[in-house]
């Protein structure tokens, strides 16, 4: 089965922004804790999702149980095996709400999308529609 080329397209978007959030957060705080050892330096593997002290992406979800319904969460993951004290954990959230806030504009203009706290989680909802089947 083949994915719809506008989903194609949409999940491209989705890593482009991923990717400029992660470059950001290694901007600000890669030096913080020493990387995974299994983990590349910054920009030594083929995509920014494995290489440096931070690992981000989305993943799409139904939504059940949610505020909020379908959407995509965003995950931001720091690759170390040292404990990461509560405040830096706190400023890295803060960080990527801020972050985002940003992208969301520049990477889906024509787009009502909005990042909602979910729980423990923090989502991206609103327009994800694929618009017409047809070729257009």
């Amino acid at each position: 089965m083949s994915s719809h080329p506008k989903q194609v397209e949409l999940e491209s978007i989705m890593r482009a922004m991923c990717d400029e959030l992660d470059h950001r957060l290694e901007e600000s705080f890669g030096t913080a804790y020493p990387r995974h050892p299994n983990r590349p330096a910054r920009g030594k593997a083929a995509s920014v999702a494995y290489d440096g002290l931070f690992s981000t992406g989305t993943q799409f979800t139904l939504g059940y149980g949610s505020d909020h319904g379908r959407g995509y969460i965003v995950s931001v993951e720091m690759r170390t095996l040292s404990k990461v004290k509560k405040e830096d954990e706190k400023a890295v959230e803060e960080a990527t709400v801020k972050i985002i806030n940003e992208l969301i504009p520049q990477y889906f203009p024509d787009r009502e999308i909005h990042m909602k706290k979910d729980g423990k989680v923090y989502k991206l909802v609103g327009d994800f529609s694929l618009g017409s089947s047809s070729n257009e």
